[in-house]
């Protein structure tokens, strides 16, 4: 069943999946660096970690404000897989038993916005008006 009201949102309704998700990644490194919202439960950081809070606070900036979107999602998107295999999949294979979902949600959904681009009210839009949304 087409849903023609609904398609024509499509540039908007990826705006808001871009921000909602580069927030929510944000929050990760925030956790890790600041203690907002709450303290990361491992400290002092290890390597590791300080590295992929670093991809967290770059890669969530850029995706939220839509600056440099597809190549900030594509390394988000890295990271993710990487936290996944590393993290949880040695626990379980089986992502509920491993608390892996996060990590495959978020990779997966960057890995899309990557290929689809920022959508609208984005930077990349605005520096390039005369190329397409997508």
């Amino acid at each position: 069943m087409e849903l023609p009201w609904l398609s024509r949102l499509e540039p908007q309704l990826l705006a808001i999946l871009r921000i909602i998700v580069g927030l929510l990644f944000l929050e990760h490194a925030l956790s890790k660096f600041f203690a907002i919202p709450i303290p990361f439960p491992v400290h002092p950081l290890p390597p590791m970690l300080i590295a992929a809070g670093a991809i967290e606070l770059i890669a969530g900036s850029l995706v939220t404000l839509g600056l440099f979107t597809r190549l900030a999602a594509f390394i988000a998107s890295g990271e993710m897989a990487f936290a996944y295999f590393i993290g949880h999949f040695p626990k379980s294979p089986w992502p509920v038993a491993n608390m892996g979902e996060p990590a495959i949600l978020f990779c997966f959904v960057f890995l899309y916005i990557a290929a689809a681009g920022p959508g609208t009210w984005s930077i990349d839009g605005a520096r390039n008006k005369n190329a397409p949304i997508r």
